[in-house]
């Protein structure tokens, strides 16, 4: 089970698009036609061998929208998890009571979206990729299209390392996650494959519960910070902000 996509919703698209390319190093791999059909459109680009990706409202009455409303602006929005098999997962994560709200079944790629109601305040996705014959399998990533190593960047940051969840109550959170991944839980800290973990954080804002950071591999330290700088968004040496998001800069 592994971290492979970190999701920010914002209101203006085009605007967030250029401050996190800007800042982490990275660029467009991606415009997925087929979000349209939840209300959405969105950019994805890699970081290494991870995503970000940023979703953006296009019509009213959307989750993401309300999503905005909830949490008074752009921020961190859904966490995409990649396990072999996500069809088990499915069945053994809504068999806890967990609401599935989208999925697919596709001979090469599958995934399942849970509600954030159940999911102390996060959307959760479990996704599964079977490559074609010749392909890569570490390389295969449907949601970045066919062609998304090209745009792939590795020199400023390279992947993801985590993501900081912030609840009501932690330890309660921590728990029911440890539960969803069938994963051990330890001081409120999930460990994930890669180095990649998840940790539960007491409501430090006046956001609510959901995202507060994610951590980002960080090759060019000071190329980072002298782009968040510029843009007045350094909160030190080892944290930024981007699309409402506080960015933790860990080591490879």
């Amino acid at each position: 089970m592994k971290l492979r996509q970190c999701v920010f919703v914002a209101e203006d698209l085009e605007s967030s698009r250029e401050e996190l390319c800007d800042v982490l190093g990275i660029e467009v791999a991606y415009r997925d036609p087929g979000v349209a059909k939840w209300g959405l459109a969105n950019v994805v680009c890699p970081t290494g061998h991870d995503f970000l990706e940023i979703v953006s409202p296009t019509r009213d009455g959307t989750s993401a929208g309300r999503y905005l409303e909830r949490r008074k602006g752009d921020g961190g929005y859904m966490v995409i998890l990649q396990v072999a098999d996500a069809i088990a997962e499915r069945q053994r994560i809504t068999g806890l009571g967990i609401r599935a709200v989208e999925q697919k079944d596709q001979p090469e790629y599958k995934y399942t979206h849970f509600h954030p109601a159940d999911t102390a305040g996060v959307l959760l996705s479990i996704d599964q990729t079977v490559a074609p014959a010749g392909s890569d399998p570490k390389l295969w990533w449907p949601p970045a299209s066919n062609d998304w190593l090209k745009h792939a960047r590795s020199d400023v940051t390279n992947g993801l390392g985590g993501v900081e969840i912030q609840c009501v109550d932690p330890d309660k959170a921590a728990d029911l996650w440890s539960k969803i991944l069938g994963r051990p839980v330890e001081s409120d800290i999930i460990r994930l494959d890669d180095d990649g973990e998840i940790r539960f954080v007491p409501i430090a804002d006046d956001r609510g519960p959901g995202v507060s950071a994610y951590d980002v591999r960080v090759v060019d330290r000071e190329r980072v910070l002298k782009a968040a700088h510029s843009r007045h968004k350094q909160h030190g040496v080892g944290q930024i902000e981007v699309c409402g998001c506080r960015i933790n800069l860990v080591d490879r």
